[in-house]
């Protein structure tokens, strides 16, 4: 028996970073309202947050917008005055930073005004989906899971889902396709544990590159032409793919893994390198702040040489 059609009128997004604004494009792309929401701003106006986020869609390459007028189907809103925008949303999905303190305290705050209907969802890349429902009101937890899109998500045609032990099976039937045939995605249903499937696998990958690039002193861009096209893999590569996917969150992820992976016969590897979390502290945090293993210099792309502690 075929699940019934899910509908989704109008959707929010909670968190306007770099994977959220994406994330309310794409449904934007698809002729869903969309709310997007951040912190309240120090300054008027209080929505300014999300109302620069959105601004920043139509400068993103690869576009995240089907067209630049797409923008004008999300509207910009912040905790402190919108909360009743969440009255008549059919689906929700969360992308705030990778801390699950942050996650479980945003979940407090809007618990009252999620509709009883809704689809809540995480976008998490790997924190435990059970433990994020329990800080909703049981009433919600059957209409809660995880949904990973991956970045860019416009493009990335993997989309994770993760039922928790409350979820209802039908629920997830319904979700998947949505997914599917609303936003043309490939769903693959994982298990809730730590950092899913395409984390497990790509973060543990990216680790041993680290290593083994490190071991015998290597460029980043010789093993990201080493790493990339040339063994069947996106021309990302390895350190490109890094400042896309953004340095402060694959560091979250390493972590996450460090965390909760003790008896992994690989947990020696899980731990961030200290001329990664060196560019981290700087600042250098990939593609979003625009600098990260490479740069742009004028028209050319030039790459980080740790020997020189400069680019070239």
């Amino acid at each position: 028996m075929n699940p019934t059609p899910l509908r989704i009128r109008k959707a929010a997004v909670l968190g306007a970073g770099v994977m959220g604004a994406q994330i309310a494009a794409h449904l934007a792309n698809a002729s869903i309202e969309v709310v997007l929401f951040d912190l309240a701003a120090k300054q008027e106006p209080k929505n300014g947050i999300a109302v620069k986020a959105i601004q920043n869609l139509g400068k993103l390459s690869p576009a995240p917008l089907a067209e630049k007028s797409r923008a004008t189907g999300i509207v910009p809103a912040d905790y402190d005055e919108h909360m009743a925008q969440l009255d008549d949303c059919d689906l929700v999905i969360e992308a705030i930073a990778e801390r699950m303190d942050w996650k479980l305290d945003l979940y407090h705050k809007i618990a009252a005004a999620l509709p009883a209907h809704a689809i809540v969802a995480s976008n998490t890349s790997g924190l435990s989906i059970n433990t994020l429902a329990e800080a909703l009101p049981a009433t919600l937890r059957a209409r809660f899971c995880g949904v990973h899109f991956f970045n860019p998500p416009r493009y990335m045609h993997l989309v994770e889902l993760i039922p928790q032990r409350a979820t209802d099976a039908a629920v997830i039937d319904a979700l998947e396709g949505f997914l599917v045939t609303a936003l043309g995605k490939g769903v693959v249903r994982a298990k809730d544990t730590p950092n899913f499937i395409g984390n497990r696998i790509g973060v543990f990958s990216i680790l041993a590159t680290m290593h083994h690039t490190e071991k015998f002193g290597l460029g980043f861009d010789s093993v990201d032409a080493l790493t990339g096209p040339a063994i069947g893999r996106p021309k990302s590569a390895t350190y490109r793919t890094a400042d896309v996917v953004g340095l402060d969150t694959m560091a979250h992820v390493i972590k996450t893994m460090a965390d909760t992976l003790p008896d992994d016969p690989w947990h020696g590897y899980f731990k961030v390198p200290a001329w990664l979390d060196a560019l981290i502290a700087q600042g250098a945090l990939g593609q979003k702040t625009g600098v990260g293993f490479y740069r742009k210099a004028g028209k050319d792309i030039v790459v980080l040489d740790l020997a020189r502690k400069d680019y070239r």
